[in-house]
């Protein structure tokens, strides 16, 4: 999978270099978000703006990798959500707690204030 971590100010920025965001790669991209969030990062940011398509695993693991965020009381957005990708969340409700913002420099921002 096509996944790297960076760090801007002390937000943890993960990148997800894949077109489709699917069943078969979730494991290896939960475990990365997994490991941040076991680690102590207080906020995470997962850029999707490459990612034009999720399946409905996808989002269930979203909406996992929320929570457990929430539980230990970290922040967890997602940035640069396409078009058909923020669809498939409307349609689950997830756009109702999952935090989206349209770039990377407006989510440091969101998720620093």
């Amino acid at each position: 999978m096509n996944l790297t971590t960076d760090r801007i100010d002390d937000v943890a920025v993960v990148r997800i270099g894949e077109s489709r965001l699917m069943y078969p790669l979730l494991s290896e991209f939960a475990s990365t978000v997994l490991a941040l969030l076991k680690a102590g990062e207080s906020r995470v940011l997962l850029d999707l703006s490459g990612v034009t398509y999720v399946d409905s695993a996808t989002i269930g693991c979203l909406m996992d990798l929320y929570r457990q965020a929430t539980a230990t009381g970290s922040t967890f957005a997602l940035c640069g959500v396409q078009r058909r990708v923020e669809t498939m969340l409307t349609m689950t409700g997830s756009h109702t707690f999952l935090r989206m913002y349209p770039d990377e420099a407006s989510a440091i921002q969101g998720v620093k204030g």
